[in-house]
């Protein structure tokens, strides 16, 4: 499908991500991947802080609100408790977690996983899937979209990951 890769290698997309669990025949599934020079412990609580705020264009996703670029020290994620915020807004949930491996949420009919890969002591592999039900032609148009604020989203927490762990 357009749109259905971007940073990521044949081993990402092969591997297992939690989102399959909750979705069974997916017509979307979309991989995003970036490498972050950092430990995972560096990039953990900038992925667990997505339930402060969306991390892509905060003039669309966040109606022109900026994402804290401080970390806000939150507790680590449950199950159950709002997966993001729009405009300080609770929106989804969190399906499954493991503190410094992955989030898993739901928001909006789509399950989407980040998944934390250490590639070497100081280097991640910050990766996200997106699975999701619908007809073919909605998931082209929610693929190329997601292809574009994904990839703004990975590239923040990189940055500022990146920028924590030095």
């Amino acid at each position: 499908m357009l749109g259905d890769r971007w940073g990521v290698t044949d081993d990402d997309v092969s591997r297992p991500y939690p989102c399959d669990d909750f979705v069974a025949a997916p017509t979307l599934q979309a991989w995003r991947g970036v490498r972050v020079d950092a430990p995972t412990t560096a990039v953990w609580p900038w992925v667990a802080q997505v339930r402060l705020a969306p991390y892509s264009y905060d003039w669309i996703d966040n109606l022109g609100r900026r994402s804290p670029r401080r970390l806000a020290g939150l507790p680590e994620p449950t199950v159950g408790e709002p997966f993001t915020a729009v405009a300080g807004r609770a929106q989804g949930r969190i399906l499954s977690v493991a503190p410094g491996q992955q989030l898993t949420g739901e928001i909006m009919g789509a399950v989407m996983s980040y998944l934390l890969v250490p590639v070497e002591d100081h280097l991640t592999r910050l990766l996200l899937k997106v699975v999701m039900r619908t007809n073919r032609l909605v998931a082209l148009g929610l693929c190329v979209g997601d292809l574009v604020m994904a990839r703004r989203q990975l590239l923040n927490l990189k940055r500022l990951a990146e920028r924590d762990g030095e």
